[in-house]
């Protein structure tokens, strides 16, 4: 044994000098002993030995699998995202906001044109003082072809073939009734030189002289006294615009059943149907020696070209060529004058009616006269008044020429 002093630090009973080093003496060649931390000799000083086996920490169990027989369940992962869809072209949805631009410009332009064209229409006072007839179902329009030359050159006189006559008489008076509810559309035509009673100048009077003693009032108070009928809404075309307003529309159609020769209306067509441009549709609604009936068979004519000059203004192609609709629009504007009453609407319902009229369900007439010398038949007319004055178009039977 050695007598060398035992190592409180070394454990008893074992040599550790191969760890430790010899106790006492200094090697150089032994094996240097690591310093020991402070808290390494408390932890054997009490007991901790930290050469001793350290216990692991027990693994958790495994959580138990679903019952025997049972599927076990799917996996709690998040679902997939869905594949993004697919985009159209970019050039696709350029081109898609290039035709949605054009049609809104387009429906911009289709409701401007006629805003623009109703501030240039000549408003007139046509609503009669005193007492009326009192209002009745339906609307009833006084149209009238104004004859004026006043706004016509010495040239557009002659090459129109109107001659510089004075004074302003109608050549056309008709009365266009639409019903409210149902019933065909009347168009009504008071002949020019119809014998009537104009309040204020006395009996036996053409009916469109009271245009010359008194313009458009005298003229509806004249018509609704002769007639029983209220007047809603006054329309006016003058000569020069009704040019215009066929022209605009690119001419109409019409169809004498002989050929017309009226050096007076500047006149020369065939029979059958034929294109007719402005001056020619006047001259045909003017004249009136070129058959023995006279002025019976020239309102036939202002009806008919009344009726093609609404249909071809109110087609689909006018809405589809800019260049037609600026200028009918233009036109009619320059060509109207209306009552002081008469709005946008009633304009348009107007328009609406006359091509109703023209229509299968339209009923064109002549008040009903005795004679060539336009006396009207009192009790026939008295009955189709009545009729109108009911908004009962559906029982009015009317002729063409008035019956004779």
């Amino acid at each position: 044994m050695s007598d060398r002093p035992q190592d409180p630090d070394r454990p008893s009973g074992q040599s550790y000098d191969w760890l430790y080093g010899p106790s006492g003496g200094e090697d150089d060649d032994a094996t240097q002993r690591l310093p020991v931390s402070g808290d390494a000799r408390r932890d054997r000083r009490g007991g901790h030995d930290p050469d001793a086996t350290r216990i692991l920490p027990a693994e958790r169990p495994a959580r138990a699998g679903p019952p025997a027989g049972t599927a076990p369940s799917a996996p709690n992962t998040p679902a997939a995202p869905p594949p993004p869809a697919s985009r159209p072209p970019r050039r696709r949805r350029r081109w898609g906001r290039v035709v949605v631009l054009v049609l809104l410009l387009w429906l911009v332009f289709l409701v401007a044109v006629p805003i623009w064209a109703w501030t240039r229409i000549d408003n007139v006072d046509a609503a009669p003082d005193g007492s009326r007839p009192e209002e009745t179902p339906g609307t009833t329009y006084l149209l009238v072809g104004s004859d004026s030359r006043e706004d016509l050159s010495a040239e557009e006189q002659e090459e129109l073939g109107t001659g510089a006559v004075s004074g302003d008489r109608p050549d056309t008076i008709m009365l266009l009734h639409v019903p409210r509810f149902s019933g065909p559309t009347l168009l009504l035509s008071l002949p020019r030189d119809s014998i009537v009673t104009i309040p204020g100048v006395g009996d036996g009077q053409k009916i469109n002289s009271a245009f010359a003693f008194g313009g458009p009032e005298l003229l509806v108070r004249t018509v609704e006294e002769e007639t029983g009928l209220r007047v809603d809404s006054y329309v006016e075309i003058g000569l020069g615009g009704f040019v215009g307003v066929v022209d605009a529309v690119g001419g109409i159609e019409i169809c004498p059943e002989t050929a017309m020769t009226d050096p007076q209306a500047d006149l020369d067509i065939e029979a059958g149907c034929q294109e007719a441009d402005g001056p020619t549709a006047l001259g045909y609604v003017r004249s009136r020696k070129t058959s023995g009936l006279g002025d019976i068979d020239r309102v036939a004519r202002q009806r008919e070209v009344v009726g093609g000059i609404t249909s071809s203004a109110i087609s689909p192609w006018t809405f589809l060529n800019p260049v037609r609709y600026v200028r009918l629009a233009a036109s009619g504007a320059a060509a109207l004058r209306i009552g002081e009453d008469v709005g946008p609407f009633d304009l348009a319902r107007f328009a609406w009616g006359m091509r109703s009229v023209t229509g299968d369900d339209g009923l064109t007439c002549t008040v009903p006269i005795v004679d060539l010398a336009v006396t009207w038949d009192e009790e026939a007319a008295a009955e189709l008044f009545a009729l109108i004055a009911e908004d009962n178009t559906e029982e009015i039977e009317c002729s063409p020429s008035g019956g004779v």
